[in-house]
């Protein structure tokens, strides 16, 4: 059994060859578009419709193995890295993203004292600037 059956089944999911072709593609890495990672999945099973995909994210998502992340101005995007409440990191010029562990070594961004009776178990922080490769283009432009 495959370490993507393993999970799905983990977590109360039934085993697809579309659940397998995108967990696999996110394990990948990156912070991917919808459109992206349906690229990727019909480069694996030739046949996969965009709306079986986006099913594919909403249950793996609601399962905790995905990460759905929408920065302001941006399509949703979608990573494997869960459970470890990190942050992003925006370029505004290229549209990059990265990740960022928190700076702290604990989750003072999940300090509920003000949760007004939420229980909440996850933060999302998105950081803003320019890459090394926008900065050094802005640096040839000036």
């Amino acid at each position: 059994m495959s370490s993507g059956e393993e999970l799905l089944r983990s977590r109360g999911l039934r085993v697809t060859r579309p659940r397998l072709a995108v967990l696999d593609v996110l394990a990948a890495g990156g912070h991917l578009e919808v459109e992206e990672i349906t690229r990727r999945v019909r480069e694996r099973l030739d046949s996969v419709s965009t709306q079986a995909v986006y099913d594919v994210l909403g249950a793996l998502s609601r399962a905790g193995l995905s990460r759905r992340i929408e920065p302001a101005g941006s399509p949703a995007r979608y990573e494997a890295r869960v459970g470890d409440n990190h942050h992003h990191v925006v370029c505004r010029g290229c549209g990059e993203i990265a990740d960022i562990d928190c700076t702290t070594g604990n989750a003072p961004c999940l300090d509920t004292r003000t949760a007004h009776g939420y229980e909440v178990d996850e933060a999302e922080v998105t950081f803003w600037g320019l890459c090394p490769a926008c900065q050094a283009r802005r640096s040839v432009d000036d």
